[in-house]
């Protein structure tokens, strides 16, 4: 019941902010291109028995991109979302995102929403507090708001920008010998993204979202995904994610609208991943011809059911699905 009235006061507020709903295909020739996104994939059986490949969406973030780059200038989508490889107390392989966008303005308004959103759960769901494991936070209280490189200095003491080159490229080694000395593991075989992820996972996110709200900005831009670099500093990219109660709830960007730019990084993605898995998914054409005709927006999504799990102090997201997919 609580879920049902935080979606209607989701819906509520967009509308009231001059956006639109929008309901984008499922079904994709690409489901994304990110190194470890791993989709589901699927079928088209025509008529005449031809077959083509697609995959349920991780993410409906390639569908409105191609709407912005139409005209709509602020859309919202509560999408189903598939992602395999991910089963636990805060993923499951089918899950809700709320995707939203606005055409024409920085990714700082984006932090605003974030926190209106996570009061806005709150209220709905009639809590005074947040929690989580044990941790607990105020819904209503202005998030803090931490850089990378501050994050990586004061839970890690690791200088973090070092070891990134003002062209963005990253010196795995000083990562590596830093991480070290903090006692935290690295395999032979890690890259630099490994060793960035080890250690934001053991070190920082534990910390944040610790009484109020975390706003975690500039992630180097080689974790950019489909984020632009910041002007005041390439090294970094304009992109940011929404913590509370040590839990990620979302992940937002100032858009990226370069399509070269975009097909290196997706390029680049697939190579990893089919070094990693063996497996590299197609990239999507008509999204990159999309970018060169899409304006300069920035966009957000959050997990809705991680955020009704914290607003409702649920202990796994199964509690607040209306119907789990069984464990097999």
């Amino acid at each position: 019941m609580a879920r049902g009235r935080i979606v209607a006061a989701i819906r509520g507020w967009f509308a009231g902010c001059d956006f639109v709903e929008v309901e984008t295909p499922a079904l994709q020739v690409s489901p994304g291109n990110e190194a470890h996104l791993h989709a589901f994939a699927t079928e088209a059986v025509g008529i005449a028995g031809a077959r083509a490949p697609l995959y349920l969406r991780t993410s409906p973030e390639f569908a409105a991109k191609k709407l912005l780059a139409a005209g709509e200038p602020r859309m919202f989508e509560l999408a189903r979302v598939w992602r395999n490889r991910e089963r636990g107390p805060l993923h499951h392989p089918e899950f809700t995102l709320l995707e939203w966008y606005r055409a024409g303005e920085p990714y700082e308004t984006l932090m605003a929403d974030s926190a209106a959103l996570l009061a806005l759960a709150a209220e709905a769901a009639g809590a005074k507090a947040l929690s989580f494991r044990g941790q607990e936070a105020d819904p209503f209280a202005e998030p803090e708001r931490v850089t990378l490189a501050e994050a990586f200095d004061r839970f890690a003491a690791m200088d973090l920008l070092a070891t990134v080159q003002a062209d963005g490229a990253t010196d795995r080694e000083a990562l590596a010998a830093a991480a070290s000395r903090q006692g935290i593991r690295v395999a032979a075989d890690d890259t630099w993204a490994d060793v960035f992820s080890r250690v934001l996972v053991e070190k920082i996110e534990p910390n944040l979202g610790r009484g109020r709200a975390t706003i975690l900005c500039e992630y180097p831009v080689s974790e950019a995904a489909l984020a632009r670099p910041k002007a005041a500093d390439p090294r970094v990219a304009e992109r940011f994610e929404f913590y509370a109660c040590g839990v990620e709830l979302a992940n937002c960007f100032g858009e990226l609208t370069d399509p070269a730019e975009q097909r290196r990084r997706f390029e680049a993605e697939m190579a990893e991943k089919a070094r990693v898995y063996g497996e590299r998914y197609p990239i999507d054409e008509d999204f990159l011809a999309a970018l060169a005709a899409m304006p300069e927006a920035s966009g957000g999504a959050l997990g809705l059911d991680r955020l009704v799990m914290l607003a409702t102090g649920a202990r796994h997201i199964e509690q607040v699905l209306w119907a789990p997919l069984a464990e097999g």
